[in-house]
């Protein structure tokens, strides 16, 4: 049995009980909760939900959102479940253990408002993958990539609906090509830098499903500044997350 730590993350506002040893949400969980948007009394859903964390923290933020995951890792799926016991958020967000390339078997068609995601960043065929079965499945494309991700999300979104993901900057053009290629249209991008002199690693991107060709690239995003410590715009991050600004958004 794997040894499992409960966190404490933004000021103490949720907790998180997750594998010691095993996939640990990072910095872009955060990110991609913070990027989102969500109106009142609208449903989300988020695939390759992991642990749950985004989705417990969008919920936190949006109090009058329902989330519903879909993960494919049984540990994981169990870990999702805990949490969302643990953050008395059951009313609200529910977790699926399932395939998203099967999604059909799972959740009806043009159900949701919002679809978001965190996808496996690496092709299988691009560098060492991790011997620890739950972080290969998370970070390489080898159980679902990008493009089953984005038609899942096609399947589920009704018309005029919102997809959120973030990947890596290096990776942009696929992402994009695969978007529009299933007639879902870019409409907001932010690229984030570990700091000014390094290439971007990785990007924001708000599609809207059968959206008209617009596209508002947001200022960058810098992480740490010269001295290796968060910039003034990743405090003001922390801040936001940890203050629920009420569930009303654009």
């Amino acid at each position: 049995m794997n040894a499992e730590t409960l966190d404490d993350i933004l000021n103490g506002q949720l907790k998180i009980c997750q594998r010691r040893n095993g996939y640990r949400f990072s910095l872009d969980a955060l990110l991609l909760a913070h990027f989102v948007s969500l109106r009142k009394n609208t449903h989300a859903v988020e695939l390759g939900c992991g642990s749950g964390v985004i989705m417990l923290i969008m919920a936190s933020r949006f109090p009058h959102v329902h989330f519903t995951g879909l993960e494919i890792q049984d540990e994981l799926w169990e870990l999702a479940q805990k949490n969302i016991c643990i953050n008395s958020l059951n009313e609200r967000v529910a977790a699926i253990r399932g395939d998203a390339k099967d999604i059909k078997k799972y959740l009806p068609k043009s159900s949701f408002d919002c679809v978001f995601f965190n996808p496996p960043y690496r092709m299988l065929n691009s560098g060492r993958i991790n011997p620890d079965s739950q972080k290969a499945i998370a970070r390489h494309e080898i159980k679902g990539s990008v493009t089953d991700f984005i038609q899942a999300a096609k399947y589920l979104i009704k018309p005029n609906g919102k997809i959120f993901v973030i990947y890596p900057a290096k990776r942009l053009a696929h992402l994009i090509w695969t978007l529009k290629n299933n007639y879902m249209e870019p409409k907001r991008m932010r690229l984030v830098f570990s700091a000014a002199d390094m290439p971007a690693e990785f990007v924001l991107v708000e599609a809207a499903n059968q959206g008209r060709e617009e596209l508002k690239v947001e200022p960058p995003l810098y992480v740490f500044d010269q001295d290796k410590k968060y910039t003034p715009q990743m405090k003001i991050i922390f801040r936001e997350l940890a203050s629920p600004p009420g569930g009303v958004a654009g």
